[in-house]
């Protein structure tokens, strides 16, 4: 899919009247109707949560069915592990890894007509580059574009969008809200300045990512506070290790932990949630939203 059109991105929420913006499809999404839920598919065998594809394609290809039958808004597709402890990817490892991921899970949906666009999780523009190219539409980026000065630059020059999360991973901790307020404005700073508008941004706090368990209790309970960036926001708290440390469950039975945690985040006002277990998911979500998110 090299030259396709890229979709201008997403603005922002609530009392904005802007929703994400296809040219081919007119208003797709519209910030504060509901949440939008994100799956996954890992492109490595190193996924916290056990449930790598590598470039398997086709065990990639059955995700997307299960993914699309449980009714996700966007598929978040990345060749490294992010999690603690993980041995760096070599770069173009994680490139061939996720582009040929990317390559099929598109083929496949347009070939079924589902409607779902595709984020590549990857702090690199050498990654993001080929992976626009084979059919992403948006780059998700754990640490806000502060690592590779080359990933902003990229963004704005082919209309993606884009999530920006704070890292707090070998970062001095001070007030919580504080700190990944400060980040995100860093992030923001940078994606200004390199053109990235700030309608085709959207904002993670990064839970998990530098915080400790009490810290991301406070983040969750916290979260109204970072509205103040007036910008939607996205969480990805399914599986993690502070449910773990909660319920004492394993990474294969955090089902319900997770489900707490989202269904707290869309009462704070959350826009999309990161989850694995979508089709589990999907009845928390629409109940969730039928009590904060009546039909206008």
């Amino acid at each position: 899919m090299a030259g396709a059109q890229m979709p201008p991105g997403w603005p922002i929420r609530r009392r904005y009247r802007h929703g994400w913006w296809d040219p081919g499809r007119g208003p797709c999404w519209q910030w504060g109707s509901r949440t939008f839920v994100m799956g996954i598919i890992n492109a490595t065998d190193d996924s916290f949560s056990g449930d790598g594809v590598a470039d398997r394609l086709d065990e990639a290809l059955a995700l997307t069915h299960e993914l699309t039958d449980g009714g996700v808004d966007i598929i978040d597709i990345g060749g490294a592990s992010s999690r603690p402890g993980a041995e760096p990817t070599p770069v173009e490892v994680e490139r061939k890894r996720a582009v040929r991921v990317i390559e099929a899970v598109r083929a496949e949906l347009d070939r079924t007509g589902a409607d779902v666009p595709i984020s590549v999780d990857t702090t690199w523009a050498e990654v993001a580059g080929p992976a626009f190219d084979a059919g992403a539409t948006v780059v998700n980026d754990i640490t806000g574009f502060r690592l590779d000065p080359r990933m902003a630059p990229l963004v704005a020059e082919r209309g993606a969008a884009a999530v920006l999360m704070h890292n707090q991973r070998g970062r001095p901790h001070t007030d919580l809200i504080a700190d990944v307020t400060a980040g995100l404005k860093a992030s923001l700073q940078i994606c200004a300045e390199a053109g990235v508008s700030s309608d085709r941004i959207v904002v993670d706090p990064g839970f998990g990512f530098g915080f400790g368990v009490s810290q991301n209790l406070e983040m969750m309970r916290r979260l109204p506070e970072l509205w103040a960036l007036e910008l939607p926001m996205l969480i990805g708290t399914s599986r993690k290790s502070t449910i773990g440390a909660v319920t004492n469950a394993e990474i294969d039975d955090r089902l319900f932990g997770t489900a707490a945690t989202i269904t707290a985040a869309i009462c704070a006002g959350i826009d999309i949630v990161r989850v694995h277990d979508t089709a589990q998911m999907a009845q928390a979500i629409r109940m969730t939203d039928a009590i904060v998110r009546p039909a206008r």
